[in-house]
């Protein structure tokens, strides 16, 4: 485990394990729900994963990539898709560690995709700054997606409100259908319960009001400032604000594409997102 802290905030990352964010706190409260000693990062909805090189689903694991179509591995049987990309179940090494700073990486060889990953997390009396790169070191262009996928506390009286153009419904697989024109999210419980929904436009900026605190701020640049996605399980305390590079199953559907198609990355070129968490 990498501990960082600074100005009164404290993360914990699990390099082992996905790079997972296992804590994300300030002045000793939580504002991830933590992963307790021992227990898997993935699956409970808890810290905070890493999704690449594509985000959300892939119905049948299908891609295409220099005219050939691969199917990815099918994790999620039930719905036939493929689920949050391969880095995830990956082990991370630090390349270096500071008291407020820590970088990992790791390399990618699952064809089509070859990729060396990046991830700098860095505190300070701000906050916490987190900047993810892909860089394809493959020898053809690749289509390439970051995400991450952080599970907020979300007590009885939460809100959130950020705003976008588009949002998709879904179909019974959690595939993304019917877009339609949107404004965002401004509202509490009964807004929040239950959703599991993806927003196109986004401005970037999203806002967590928790009771009696003033706005938890996040705020996305470079290939994370265009989609959101909003999960939500009814009664489950928790609140996922995941800030993605594309829309879910963009490398199959026109309409997703449409409005956050995977990014077409040449050979050793770089994808890369940052986001800012801090109080406002």
């Amino acid at each position: 485990m990498v501990d960082l802290a600074a100005g009164g905030w404290r993360a914990a990352l699990l390099p082992e394990q996905g790079a997972t964010f296992a804590r994300l706190a300030h002045d000793g409260r939580d504002l991830l729900v933590p992963i307790p000693p021992g227990a898997p990062p993935i699956g409970p909805f808890h810290g905070a994963f890493l999704m690449a090189p594509w985000t959300n689903r892939l119905d049948a694991g299908r891609i295409e990539v220099a005219g050939r179509t691969w199917h990815m591995p099918v994790n999620r049987p039930s719905e036939n898709t493929a689920l949050h990309g391969l880095l995830r179940d990956l082990p991370w090494r630090v390349e270096s560690h500071t008291p407020d700073r820590a970088i990992l990486a790791c390399g990618l060889d699952h064809p089509p995709f070859r990729v060396a990953a990046r991830l700098d997390a860095a505190l300070s009396a701000e906050g916490l700054k987190l900047a993810v790169s892909l860089t394809n070191t493959a020898a053809h262009a690749t289509p390439l997606g970051i995400g991450w996928h952080p599970f907020f506390m979300r007590p009885p009286g939460t809100r959130l409100r950020f705003g976008a153009r588009v949002v998709f419904g879904r179909d019974a697989r959690n595939l993304p259908v019917a877009p339609r024109p949107s404004a965002g999210i401004e509202g509490g419980d009964p807004v929040l319960d239950g959703l599991d929904t993806h927003y196109a436009g986004w401005d970037g900026v999203a806002e967590i009001t928790y009771p009696g605190s003033r706005p938890l701020v996040l705020r996305a640049e470079g290939a994370w400032r265009r989609n959101l996605q909003v999960f939500s399980p009814r009664d489950s305390g928790i609140l996922a604000v995941e800030p993605v590079s594309h829309a879910p199953d963009a490398a199959n559907r026109a309409a997703a594409a449409a409005h956050g198609a995977m990014h077409i990355v040449e050979s050793q070129g770089t994808l890369g997102c940052s986001l800012m968490i801090h109080w406002q």
